[in-house]
C-alpha cells in the first residue's frame, strides 16, 4: 500500500522534470513510500500482535453465548462493509481501493461483534426458536460459580469442594476481594478476623484441584453497592451465585440469576431429628445392651431405646435424648415416653398420656395412677 501511493504521488509531482534531486518524482517517490511501509509496518505489525495477544486473553474469559452473538454481528457488520464500502472499488488504482475496503470490512465488523455480544441476549433469542440458543438454558453444573464475601468467611466451601459437590470454574471478582481485605484492615478485631479467613479460605480454594479459581479483574463503576456489582456480573457472565446471604439470594434469583445458597444446603441436610424431639419408632430387636431395644428411622438411622427391650415388635412413643454422627451414618439415643417420668404432680389420664422428660441421668419413677383398663396391654399404664 504505502509503496504505491509513494509512486502515484511522485507521478504526480514528476511534471516531467526532477523534484527530489537526484531521483525525478516516481522513483523517489517509490523509494519514499517503501521506506515509510518499512517503518510503519513494524509498528503496526508490533501492535497487531499485541492486539492478538490481548484478543486471546479476552476470548478465554468469554462465554460461549457472547461468541455466537458476537459472531453474529461480525457478519452483520461485514455485510453491512461490503454493502456500504462497494464504490472504492471504482477507483482506478487497486491498491488503494483494497486497503480502503479491507479497513471498512474490518472496522464494521468489530463494531458489528461488540453490539452482538452486548446486545447477546436480544439477539439469541431471535434464533432460539430454531436454533435452542438461549443463555437460560445451561444446566446450573455448567455455570461458573460466583462466590461472594459470606461463603468466604464461612469457610464451609472447602467442606464441599473437598467431598466432591463443587467442581469446575469458581469465579472470584474484584469487588469481593475488595470487600474482605477492607475488612482484614478493620480497627475491630472481629471484622479484622472475618476478613482474615476470607483471604485465607479462597487462598485455599486455589490449592484444591478439583475446582479452577480464577480473579476476575472487573468492577462495575456504575453500580455503588456490592451485592448489585455481584448481581450483575452473573448476568454478564452467565455464572451462578453461590452465597449465604439470604437476601442476596433472592435479590439474585428475582433478577433471573441462578443462586446456590449454602445456607439452604445445611438446611436439607440437617439431622431429621435432635435431642428432645419425639418420634414414633416400630422396634424390631433387641439391643446390645440390658434393656436396649433397636428401631430404624425412615431414612435408615438406627435408633437406641433404653428399657424397652420387652416391647419389640411394637410401635412406641421414643423421646430422643441425644444424636450421634458417625461416619456410618447417624445414631439416635432415646428412651420411651411412657418411662421418661419427671415427677409429675397427679394422676395421668387414662385417655390423654404425656411425654414429661426426665433431667439428664436421672432414672425415672413411677407416678401412681389408675389401674389398667381391662384387656390393656402389659406396660401400657404405671401401676
Amino acid at each position: 500500500f504505502f509503496p504505491g501511493a509513494g509512486y502515484e504521488i511522485g507521478a504526480g509531482l514528476e511534471g516531467g522534470g526532477r523534484v527530489l534531486g537526484a531521483l525525478n518524482g516516481t522513483p523517489g517517490g517509490l523509494v519514499l513510500g517503501s521506506g515509510l511501509g518499512y517503518v510503519l509496518g513494524g509498528v503496526l505489525g508490533r501492535s497487531t500482535a499485541a492486539s492478538a495477544e490481548v484478543a486471546r486473553t479476552r476470548l478465554s474469559d468469554t462465554t460461549a453465548e457472547e461468541l455466537v452473538a458476537g459472531s453474529l454481528g461480525v457478519v452483520g457488520g461485514v455485510l453491512l462493509a461490503a454493502g456500504v464500502a462497494w464504490p472504492v472499488f471504482l477507483l482506478r488504482q487497486a491498491y488503494l481501493a483494497f486497503p480502503l475496503f479491507g479497513f471498512a470490512v474490518v472496522a464494521l465488523g468489530y463494531v458489528g461483534y461488540l453490539l452482538g455480544a452486548s446486545k447477546r441476549e436480544g439477539v439469541l433469542s431471535m434464533f432460539g426458536g430454531r436454533t435452542g440458543l438461549s443463555p437460560r438454558q445451561a444446566p446450573a453444573a455448567a455455570l461458573p460459580r460466583l462466590i461472594d464475601s459470606s461463603v468466604a468467611i464461612d469457610g464451609r466451601v472447602l467442606d464441599v469442594v473437598r467431598a466432591g459437590f463443587l467442581h469446575g470454574k469458581v469465579l472470584v471478582c474484584t469487588p469481593v476481594l475488595a470487600e474482605l481485605q477492607g475488612l482484614a484492615d478493620a480497627g475491630d478485631d472481629t471484622r479484622r478476623a472475618k476478613g482474615r479467613r476470607g483471604l485465607e479460605v479462597l487462598e485455599a480454594l486455589q490449592r484444591e484441584p478439583d475446582v479452577d479459581v480464577e480473579v476476575l479483574e472487573l468492577d462495575v463503576p456504575a453500580v455503588a453497592e456490592v451485592d448489585a456489582k455481584l448481581v450483575r456480573i452473573c448476568l454478564d457472565r452467565s455464572a451462578a451465585l453461590l452465597t449465604l446471604d439470604t437476601n442476596l439470594a433472592r435479590a439474585a434469583a428475582l433478577a433471573g440469576v441462578k443462586v446456590l445458597n449454602l445456607h439452604a444446603l445445611a438446611l436439607a441436610l440437617r439431622p431429621p431429628v435432635s435431642a428432645g424431639d419425639d418420634v414414633d419408632v416400630l422396634l424390631l430387636k433387641p439391643g446390645k445392651e440390658a434393656g436396649q431395644a433397636v428401631g430404624y428411622l425412615e431414612d435408615g438411622s438406627m435408633v437406641v431405646v433404653e428399657h424397652a427391650r420387652e416391647k419389640v415388635g411394637t410401635e412406641v412413643a421414643v423421646h430422643v435424648t441425644s444424636v450421634l454422627t458417625t461416619a456410618n451414618g447417624r445414631l439416635v439415643f432415646g428412651r420411651t415416653a411412657d418411662s421418661a417420668g419427671d415427677g409429675d404432680r397427679g394422676p395421668r389420664s387414662p385417655s390423654r398420656r404425656r411425654t414429661p422428660v426426665p433431667a439428664a441421668g436421672v432414672p425415672a419413677r413411677p407416678v401412681p395412677g389408675p389401674p389398667p383398663a381391662p384387656g390393656a396391654c402389659p406396660g401400657s399404664a404405671t401401676p
